[in-house]
């Protein structure tokens, strides 16, 4: 469920603060979930919602006072644009080390935009077996779905244009934890 609050100008960034906030936030409103539902587990999809996914199970497991399963998922075989994709991909390693049959899967990302990657993730997933249920958890939603796709949790929705970019950045991979947006036409202008 996504909550009207968060809702705000795209033009705002996301500073390292607000990032960890969004990260606690969507953990404490992931807690009852995980507290209600037999055999949680979270898988993040590479490269930053596995973070992501490694940050959230961390609080949930010091909250909680549990073990939560935590895998990876890469989805780049899975893409349904692979064939358009550079010479030689990079493929990272998917591990999911648990069984996820009748399992609750937070499936956790950090934008959700047209759904693609989302649907990939999917497809894999059923590749391990059969989910009892997948919820979807992700840092942003900014809109714009090509699949019928929604994020039962978000930690922010933004209001954007089709062709604006949302890029989440985090420590782990990028040396610093934001959330950057960029206009179309600042983008086109740039390119000039």
């Amino acid at each position: 469920m996504i909550d009207d609050d968060t809702t705000r100008n795209a033009a705002e960034v996301v500073s390292s603060l607000t990032v960890d906030a969004l990260v606690q936030d969507l953990a404490q409103r992931l807690a009852p979930l995980v507290r209600e539902v037999p055999n949680p587990c979270l898988i993040g999809i590479q490269r930053r919602g596995d973070v992501l996914a490694r940050r959230i199970c961390d609080l949930l497991n010091r909250e909680l006072e549990i073990d939560l399963p935590l895998g990876t998922l890469d989805i780049t075989l899975y893409r349904d644009d692979f064939d358009s994709l550079t010479r030689t991909p990079v493929v990272g390693q998917t591990d999911i080390p648990f069984a996820i049959d009748d399992r609750t899967i937070i499936l956790v990302d950090d934008v959700l935009y047209t759904g693609r990657t989302i649907r990939a993730a999917m497809d894999e997933i059923l590749e391990f077996g059969r989910a009892g249920r997948v919820i979807l958890a992700v840092l942003v939603d900014r809109g714009w779905r090509e699949l019928p796709i929604a994020a039962d949790f978000a930690g922010q929705v933004l209001t954007t244009e089709y062709a604006d970019v949302v890029q989440v950045r985090v420590s782990e991979i990028d040396g610093h934890d934001e959330v950057r947006f960029i206009s179309a036409g600042e983008r086109d202008a740039n390119v000039d």
